[in-house]
């Protein structure tokens, strides 16, 4: 008589990929796709995405790319052309000094943000992280095995973090600070004094910072302002940039990174085992968009102001609901506090969930940017959007009161 061995079931996912979560906006944006193509008209107040289509001067250098068959391989980093044009940029809104070499052009912003913390976190080492953040801080931080360190902001100052609040959460273990400022999803931006502190305290205890400079050219309160102007402090700072939002371009997919040569190297190297070089005719459309007239970018910053000013002004018809007013970006992030525990909504989440499927506005729930009170709304939509989704708001919050 014979026995059958069992054997173990195989593993199939590795324990990296089981450490993240979904994007929480794309996920969002999934479901308001689906709503879409079943005729249901929503307010779609989700994915943070401009409005504008990409500017034609931008267009036009990626068509004549295209026809002069420049859609060959590139060197993994870049065309020499768009480094320059990069680093070029960077210095004359600045004051920065980077070299070509210590630019490296890739896939977007947020592929910037993967490689150097896959070249620089490694397992245990600690990231600080200001609370409310962006979804994907969070995610790539574990998978790469870093250990996220987050520091609470107070809504009453406008999610204003201190260079005390961020010496308080430093340890030995403290390899990076990551800070956005104008900020997703709050819209909050960081006083050049607090950003240059904090830039100088890293600097001092050896811990790099990573600058998302993704909304800088989006900030509403005088000049855009970058953390990389702290010139001394150059060894310790990366600059993680995109073209996606300042220029419309975000399905370019066109993103840099400044920094150390050595780091930049290395994200180089990793590049060029993944996705190797981005799209050469991309490549000459941001070309375009670095070194032509940035009048499209002041006039696109313009109408955020005056979208803002409407959704804002819009709240205030809404009891119950309150807001911080944003300085930058194109978000708001109202505190819905108010409105827990009633009609059995129990979180944020909740609430999200119920505004999309009962009321059709669609918005994203603030656990994804780890705050528990909160949604968020990108205003990067028309007047009549606005109009609409507000509407909706004041109805569905108004039933719920």
């Amino acid at each position: 008589m014979s026995s059958a061995v069992a054997e173990s079931p195989t593993k199939v996912l590795t324990d990296r990929i089981n450490r993240i979560e979904v994007s929480a906006t794309m996920a969002i944006t999934a479901e308001a796709l689906k709503m879409k193509s079943q005729g249901i008209d929503l307010a779609d107040f989700g994915a943070g995405e401009p409005h504008f289509s990409t500017p034609q001067h931008i267009k036009d250098a990626a068509i004549k790319a295209i026809q002069n068959n420049f859609t060959r391989y590139t060197a993994v980093a870049g065309i020499p052309e768009v480094r320059k044009a990069i680093v070029d940029r960077h210095a004359a809104d600045f004051g920065t000094n980077y070299a070509v070499e210590e630019c490296v052009f890739s896939a977007g912003g947020k592929l910037s943000i993967f490689n150097v913390a896959e070249v620089l976190i490694d397992h245990g080492d600690e990231v600080i992280i200001p609370v409310p953040y962006w979804v994907s801080y969070k995610d790539i931080v574990e998978f790469v095995g870093g250990v996220p360190v987050f520091v609470q902001t107070a809504e009453a100052d406008n999610f204003r973090v201190t260079v005390e609040m961020i010496e308080a959460a430093i340890t030995p273990k403290t390899k990076a600070i990551i800070l956005n400022t104008p900020s997703n999803p709050s819209g909050a931006v960081l006083p050049a004094d607090d950003l240059y502190a904090i830039v100088r305290l890293a600097h001092k205890r050896g811990i790099y910072v990573l600058l998302d400079e993704c909304y800088v050219y989006l900030s509403f309160n005088g000049d855009a302002v970058s953390g990389a102007s702290v010139l001394e402090a150059k060894e310790h700072v990366l600059v993680l940039g995109s073209l996606s939002k300042t220029y419309a371009m975000t399905g370019w997919r066109a993103g840099f990174a400044l920094g150390p040569k050595q780091i930049i190297s290395a994200m180089s190297k990793l590049q060029s085992q993944s996705t190797s070089n981005t799209a050469s005719m991309v490549q000459r459309a941001s070309i375009a968009a670095l070194t032509a007239s940035q009048d499209c970018v002041k006039e696109m910053r313009a109408d955020y102001v005056k979208l803002r000013d409407r959704v804002l002004e819009g709240f205030k018809s809404i009891p119950g609901l309150t807001c911080t007013k944003p300085e930058g970006a194109f978000y708001v992030y109202p505190n819905i506090s108010a409105f827990i525990g009633k009609g059995g909504i129990k979180s944020a989440a909740d609430l999200a969930a119920k505004l999309l499927s009962d009321a059709h506005v669609v918005t994203v729930p603030g656990e994804a940017f780890g705050t528990k009170e909160h949604i968020r709304l990108s205003y990067a939509v028309s007047q009549d959007v606005i109009d609409k989704g507000v509407e909706r708001l004041r109805d569905y919050l108004g039933k719920l009161n």
